[in-house]
């Protein structure tokens, strides 16, 4: 059985720790070893530039991240092939492995649109426009005035339209969330939950999850404990209760998942790292029928994307 998963930050690992390799290392949650085991067919990999960074190194550091995805990732196996949209994704071989590459923020483009061209030539297939705090182009969801989008946000979001890009909406301020439903022709929640669910700021309201359904967009279900559950201590079967929600809501075509393997260090009970994902597919099998399990492993995320 196929998957996509929306997002891992395995680039990070990889970027403050220049010794670890794609191919097996323990010190990853999602390796290659791991990804073929699980029967993933398409990963998406961030580039996430750490908010302790200097601005003035930011995109610097954002464009290394970028070079280890083509060296180490995309380099690792000749298996591994680079996906930039559907079309793409189609032609890959039954033996081949779609990574994508994403990023989580545009903290590192500053105010320079430029910046982003960039990264968008180093292929980037998806653009989260805030982590969790504010930058040049909206608030992130944890900046108390929550603002949304400025007037070079939309110039991003315009962009992003005008290159057929997904524009992530997982981090991004409750209001800065109906601006980009407004504006945006690509919008994805890559990693987000319900609200309703775990009241985390960083989960989505009921409101915003039918916006997305009626927009015919996608959200992936991400393994973050504490936002699965208040306690902080889930299980296999909190990943189902938001699951189940979102389908409740109409959204049994709009859900698949986004883990954010190596973005947490706590994780769910019988799954800390990629290849267990085979325990979440049994869990489906005990509820879903394999119609319903294939979207939301995988259909429902790759026919969202453009192109």
């Amino acid at each position: 059985m196929k998957l996509f998963d929306a997002h891992c930050d395995a680039l990070l690992k990889m970027f403050e720790d220049k010794s670890i390799l794609f191919k097996n290392s323990p010190s990853l949650q999602a390796n290659l070893e791991g990804i073929r085991k699980a029967g993933i067919k398409v990963q998406c990999f961030a580039i996430y530039v750490p908010s302790d960074i200097k601005q003035e190194e930011k995109f610097k550091a954002a464009e290394q991240m970028a070079r280890i995805f083509h060296e180490k990732v995309i380099g690792s196996s000749e298996s591994v092939v680079q996906v930039r949209n559907k079309k793409e994704i189609d032609r890959l071989k039954n033996d081949e492995i779609g990574a994508m590459l994403t990023l989580e923020g545009c903290d590192a483009i500053g105010d320079d649109m430029s910046k982003l061209v960039k990264l968008l030539d180093y292929g980037v297939a998806s653009v989260g426009l805030t982590w969790n705090w504010a930058n040049a182009v909206a608030d992130g969801v944890m900046e108390k005035r929550g603002r949304g989008l400025t007037q070079f946000g939309r110039k991003v979001v315009k962009l992003l339209n005008q290159k057929k890009i997904w524009c992530d909406v997982s981090h991004l301020s409750e209001r800065g969330f109906w601006d980009v439903m407004e504006l945006a022709d690509f919008p994805v929640a890559s990693h987000s939950n319900s609200y309703t669910k775990c009241p985390h700021p960083r989960n989505l309201k009921d409101d915003q999850i039918r916006s997305l359904i009626r927009g015919d967009s996608v959200m992936g279900l991400t393994f973050v404990p504490y936002f699965l559950t208040t306690s902080g201590n889930a299980h296999i079967s909190d990943i189902l209760s938001h699951l189940d929600h979102i389908c409740s809501l109409g959204g049994e075509n709009h859900v698949g998942f986004g883990s954010d393997f190596d973005g947490i260090d706590q994780t769910v009970v019988k799954l800390s790292e990629m290849g267990q994902y085979l325990n979440v597919i049994n869990e489906l099998q005990k509820y879903y029928s394999e119609i319903q399990i294939e979207k939301f492993l995988y259909k429902n995320m790759e026919s969202r994307l453009p192109g």
